[in-house]
């Protein structure tokens, strides 16, 4: 289990950062314990990079559903997002606006239909390819191009102020 967390720390960081738009420290361990439970299940079917950016991603969503996170990100002022900045060397003013914009992809995200989301969460966000997309979603891949290009369109129009 050690080798899984060294090798694969990084990535899944990356992962909650960028689907949550702050570090948490709680996903990360639960993600170490998911994984850890359920090794005896990994086929090795595709990556195991894959099958652990799939329990990342999956708690990650599990943690933006909650009322904990809901309830949170309203209550969030200015002050406690200036205290959340960890990396000193960028400007705070910077920082705010990062913390914004990553807020606001996420909210576009979670507009869009599931399967939508699915696939640009799995293309983007895990980098599984097109095929391996259409395996875990037992879809022609076709439809994972299709997909992702409506999405990407949709969150285009969303995020039209932003890009």
């Amino acid at each position: 289990m050690k080798y899984i967390i060294e090798q694969y720390r990084n990535n899944i960081r990356k992962i909650i950062s960028n689907m949550t738009g702050s570090s948490n420290d709680d996903i990360e361990q639960e993600v170490y314990i998911r994984a850890w439970k359920n090794l005896k299940k990994y086929t090795e079917k595709g990556k195991f990079k894959s099958w652990i950016n799939t329990i990342t991603a999956n708690l990650c969503r599990d943690y933006l559903k909650s009322a904990y996170f809901k309830q949170n990100r309203d209550n969030v002022t200015d002050d406690e997002q200036v205290i959340q900045i960890k990396d000193e060397k960028e400007n705070v003013e910077d920082q705010l606006i990062k913390k914004q914009r990553q807020k606001v992809v996420l909210e576009a995200l979670e507009s869009l239909k599931p399967k939508l989301r699915d696939v640009v969460v799995m293309y983007e966000m895990q980098d599984m390819s097109y095929e391996m997309i259409a395996e875990r979603l037992k879809i022609p891949v076709g439809t994972v191009r299709s997909r992702l290009f409506n999405a990407r369109k949709e969150l285009s129009i969303i995020l039209k102020d932003l890009i």
